[in-house]
C-alpha cells in the first residue's frame, strides 16, 4: 500500500553503500501541526535506495516536498535477542508549489487517492 506525506525538507544525509550491490540515502521532512494554540513539530526520516539516491540532489533544504512511500519492517536476531525496525521507503519525490504547500504541508494519506500510472521497477 502506498502512502503520501508532505513536509519541508530539513536534512539530507550522504549516500551509504552498505554492500557492493546496495546503497541507500536518508532524508528528513518536517511537519508542524497546531492544536490548542500549541505547535507540535515532527521530524520524519525517509530513505531512498539504489538509483533513487541521486534524486535528492535536485532539492534544497527548505523545499516543500510530497513523498510517496511504502512502510517496510524487518526482524533481526542476534545473541538470542530479537529486535524490529521499520523503514519508510520513498519511491516518488515531488516538489510542491508554495500555493499548494499550505494545504498539503500536514497531510498524510493511505493511498486511497488516484495516482498517475508509474512503471514499477521493484523486484517484488
Amino acid at each position: 500500500m502506498a502512502y503520501e506525506f508532505t513536509g519541508k525538507l530539513s536534512e539530507v544525509f550522504p549516500t551509504q553503500e552498505l554492500t557492493a550491490s546496495f546503497k541507500k540515502r536518508e532524508f528528513v521532512l518536517e511537519k508542524s501541526e497546531t492544536s490548542n494554540d500549541r505547535v507540535f513539530t515532527d521530524q520524519v526520516k525517509f530513505q531512498v535506495t539504489q538509483d533513487r539516491c541521486a534524486q535528492l540532489d535536485n532539492y534544497a533544504i527548505g523545499d516543500m516536498l510530497k513523498v510517496t512511500f511504502n512502510i517496510k519492517g524487518s526482524k533481526w536476531e542476534k545473541d538470542g535477542r530479537s529486535g524490529y525496525f521499520v523503514n519508510l521507503d520513498a519511491w516518488r519525490i515531488e516538489k510542491t508549489s508554495d500555493n499548494n504547500s499550505s494545504n498539503q504541508e500536514n497531510s498524510i494519506s493511505n493511498g486511497n487517492t488516484s495516482l498517475p500510472e508509474v512503471e514499477d521497477d521493484l523486484p517484488f
